[in-house]
């Protein structure tokens, strides 16, 4: 008698269909960054928002998302990735027929907070899904590889989506038109995920460092926008007040998570040195990222006087340069590697930036907006498979969803804190 060898469980066969669903999800939760620019004109005249405190619209969302998007991954880790995913989901969906009904500048920031918090729930959750059911490594490289193009793709078509709602019906069914593709997830997702979670046991959640970080993130970039109207200084009460107590809710967070019985992100996690200096540099190329979408925007439609329709559709070139970056850059990466991508996606996304840093009251699309905007756009495309691999590259299953939440942390963060800090310098600088 031959002796039985224990089988292998070979791929799941629902995994990319299941990472058709979860990517369209990740479009929609990040499409909803920069969907709003297109449309900040008409909300700012229709809820009364002021010049400074437009930004809101913009950092509510991301500052609520990037500070709350490690514990996101710690509960997706703990109490079930598939789970903690459908609750994000439906919490983004709730959040999106408020900011759709939003009466006041008041109801639309609460409500763009929440829906931060449903994308802090959601996205890691549906990163962690991911990278387990993707076990074989060249699969895995592709499959991150769509899974960053798609979240690519998404912060920069929600330009022309904008346009295209805000021109032909209401700004308001920018975030209406999530209720469909959330309902669709909450039904499929299911069908074609198992649940999974951490294997070891866990003495709890550190809920307190993630009101700390949350916390210091908000009052930090709330000092930098107030720095930004026109009747404060530096040193004004409601300029410094803000900045130190950011700075200080930042010191205690760090304190706190070298104490915490059970941190948001252990030490053990800043062993690997491919993950730790991809999340740094993350941050100043999303600071770069998401302030150019903002301030070229508003100098398009304010200054050019370009109307919402072809504010939106001006950004065609740059979806179209971004795929084709993402195409070669998923095609190299197991040639090159992430480093080789990742230093030459940012010199050509820097070369893009110089080029638009050149633009003036007088400047025309064509000569001087168009060629940096494919420049940097092609830059990007190169950048984005190679986050999404390095982000998750020696991870564990019982680390999945934290290294998924720190990479998307990393994003959020510097967007919006890049934001506050760039949109400042710019509004004080034009004043």
């Amino acid at each position: 008698m031959t002796a039985l060898t224990p089988s292998v469980p070979g791929p799941d066969p629902r995994r990319w269909k299941a990472l058709a669903v979860l990517g369209l999800i990740q479009f929609m939760l990040i499409l909803d960054v920069t969907v709003v620019n297109v449309a900040l004109p008409h909300i700012k005249t229709d809820l009364g928002f002021s010049e400074t405190g437009l930004a809101w619209v913009v950092d509510g969302y991301v500052l609520a998302a990037g500070g709350l998007l490690l514990l996101g991954g710690r509960l997706a880790d703990i109490y079930g990735r598939l789970k903690v995913f459908l609750a994000g989901v439906a919490l983004f969906a709730a959040a999106s027929l408020s900011c759709g009904l939003a009466q006041n500048d008041t109801v639309l920031v609460i409500s763009r907070f929440a829906q931060g918090i449903g994308e802090a729930l959601a996205a890691p959750a549906a990163l962690g899904l991911i990278a387990l059911m993707f076990m074989d490594p060249r699969e895995r490289i592709k499959a991150l590889g769509i899974w960053g193009g798609l979240a690519g793709l998404g912060g920069t078509s929600g330009t022309v989506i904008s346009g295209l709602i805000v021109s032909s019906v209401s700004w308001r069914w920018i975030f209406l038109i999530n209720l469909p593709v959330a309902l669709f997830a909450l039904l499929v997702v299911p069908r074609l995920t198992s649940e999974s979670r951490m294997v070891r046991t866990h003495s709890g959640v550190d809920v307190w460092g993630a009101v700390a970080i949350t916390g210091g993130l908000v009052a930090l970039v709330n000092g930098f926008l107030a720095a930004a109207r026109g009747h404060n200084t530096w040193g004004s009460p409601a300029v410094w007040v803000s900045l130190v107590a950011g700075g200080a809710l930042l010191v205690a967070f760090g304190l706190w998570e070298r104490r915490a019985k059970d941190p948001l992100v252990p030490l053990r996690f800043f062993g690997n040195r491919t993950r730790v200096v991809t999340n740094g540099v993350t941050l100043f190329f999303s600071s770069a990222f998401f302030t150019y979408f903002f301030l070229l925007t508003l100098f398009m439609q304010q200054i050019l006087r370009y109307s919402a329709l072809r504010g939106g559709l001006v950004y065609v070139p740059f979806g179209i340069a971004i795929g084709a970056g993402l195409g070669l850059g998923t095609g190299l990466m197991p040639k090159v590697g992430v480093k080789a991508l990742l230093t030459t996606g940012f010199l050509i996304g820097a070369v893009g930036l110089f080029v638009t840093s050149g633009i003036e009251v007088h400047s025309a699309y064509w000569s001087d907006i168009f060629p940096g905007m494919v420049i940097l756009g092609f830059g990007s495309g190169l950048c984005f498979p190679a986050f999404g691999n390095a982000s998750l590259h020696g991870v564990t299953q019982q680390d999945a969803g934290l290294a998924s939440g720190v990479q998307n942390a990393m994003q959020q963060i510097a967007g919006a804190v890049g934001l506050a800090v760039l949109v400042t310098l710019a509004y004080r600088h034009a004043a």
